[in-house]
């Protein structure tokens, strides 16, 4: 384990190596599992501001779940998460050609908002926990990703690497570099 600031990192973050192979998994994190994407409670208000916008990418079920329902619903210990349409794909997930995509993040790339997507689900594999005044950063591992472990591999990606740009929106770019030193120690065992 890597402590950095109120932060404990697991080593899987530098020790597994990860690159996302969408034509492999066809984006089955958000269409699979058994609650939807973890919310910050700053984020709800975030996608209320901006559904307007995200609605059109939106496929008709998982509209008509958040008008029906709202933005968010709760998971089995109470937490924030994005609502699921049959109670298994995302509301927010629209499909292109077999492919599960987030329409949060086509309404940010189309620069219709300025909010990527939900925190938890630029970070996926790695999932935030807090443990009394510590936050947990640790790897998790799904068969749904077995295909981008192996891309992973092969192009020999660390985890913390592919994630550069979520762990920086995250914890902030000082954070970061004093992982990237971590790395370097973890790396040399």
């Amino acid at each position: 384990m890597i402590l950095i600031d109120d932060t404990i990192i697991s080593d899987d973050l530098i020790l597994v190596k990860f690159c996302c192979n969408l034509a492999a998994c066809k984006g089955g994190c958000c269409v699979e599992g058994d609650a939807g994407a973890p919310l910050e409670e700053e984020e709800i208000s975030i996608i209320e501001d901006y559904i307007d916008h995200i609605k059109p990418y939106m496929v008709e079920k998982g509209r008509e779940v958040v008008e029906a329902n709202g933005i968010f619903d709760y998971d089995a210990e109470g937490n924030f998460v994005t609502p699921l349409v049959n109670d298994r794909e995302c509301a927010f997930v629209y499909f292109n050609n077999n492919i599960s995509y987030c329409a949060i993040e086509k309404a940010w790339s189309e620069k219709k908002i300025d909010f990527q997507k939900p925190i938890s689900c630029h970070l996926y594999p790695v999932r935030i926990n807090r443990l009394n005044d510590l936050t947990a950063v640790n790897y998790h591992h799904w068969s749904i990703c077995n295909p981008a472990l192996k891309k992973g591999r092969d192009i020999g990606l660390p985890l913390y690497i592919f994630l550069k740009d979520p762990l920086i929106r995250k914890f902030g770019e000082e954070w970061f570099r004093k992982l990237e030193k971590e790395a370097i120690n973890v790396s040399s065992l």
